[in-house]
């Protein structure tokens, strides 16, 4: 289904709203300019949302729909923090036009680029899609990846720290694993061992799946296994441009 910007910017709105803040609805007092050009006709015709009483509500059969839209704004937002470097401060307006040109099934492609991240740099959870979990494609291109996916040899810069654990989160803090340090992974045993900067840590395999890693060029390779080739810059410019 084809939808406007301004359609997808509601659906958007109320997914936060009801799925997230546990609010009932968006007011319908807030949404007059919606109203008068259109748009909210545009959701209602195919029962995308409802309204009740002085809300709307985001009907069963738009629930995919807003879903999605969240999912490839969160992900246009990590692609452009974490490949791009976008500063935090600039991402909202970008993204917002970066997700619409993030088609259905292209989202899955630019999730594996990224590791398949669960929050966005705000924070905010990242719905799963059905690429998620799986082990990837052959010939899938990783630009963005967890320490514990990498190889010994293969390394980067930190791009983000995903742990749910506060504890775990403080703690790479305090190792001075922040984003930007440049990594490489040394060792694979019973624990991970890689080079940090000028020091060398060693951490379980739970927590090097917290440490993202934008990965150098030697490192950006297909996900499934097979002979390896080195990548240069060319390859990482034309993999910017496919997106």
């Amino acid at each position: 289904m084809e939808l406007s910007n301004r359609a997808e910017e509601i659906l958007e709105e109320l997914w936060r709203a009801m799925r997230e803040e546990g609010r009932e609805g968006l007011a319908l007092a807030d949404l007059d300019g919606f109203v008068r050009d259109g748009t909210l006709a545009e959701l209602e015709e195919p029962g995308l949302v409802r309204r009740q009483g002085p809300l709307l509500l985001l009907a069963e059969a738009g629930e995919a729909e807003a879903r999605g839209t969240v999912r490839r704004h969160r992900l246009a937002e990590r692609l452009l923090a974490d490949v791009l470097d976008v500063p935090l401060t600039q991402l909202e307006d970008p993204a917002c036009r970066f997700e619409h040109l993030l088609a259905r099934g292209i989202e899955e492609r630019v999730c594996a680029l990224l590791g398949h991240p669960q929050r966005c740099p705000h924070g905010q959870p990242i719905p799963p899609g059905s690429c998620c979990g799986a082990t990837g494609r052959a010939g899938d291109l990783r630009l963005v990846c967890s320490l514990e996916g990498l190889r010994p040899g293969q390394g980067g810069r930190i791009a983000y720290l995903q742990a749910e654990d506060p504890r775990q989160m403080q703690k790479l803090v305090a190792l001075g694993l922040l984003p930007g340090t440049p990594v490489r992974l040394l060792e694979r045993s019973a624990a991970r061992v890689f080079q940090a900067g000028f020091s060398q840590f060693a951490v379980d395999a739970e927590l090097a799946s917290a440490i993202y890693v934008r990965l150098d060029d030697e490192a950006q390779e297909p996900v499934a296994s097979g002979p390896r080739r080195r990548r240069g810059w060319r390859h990482r410019r034309q993999a910017e441009k496919a997106l």
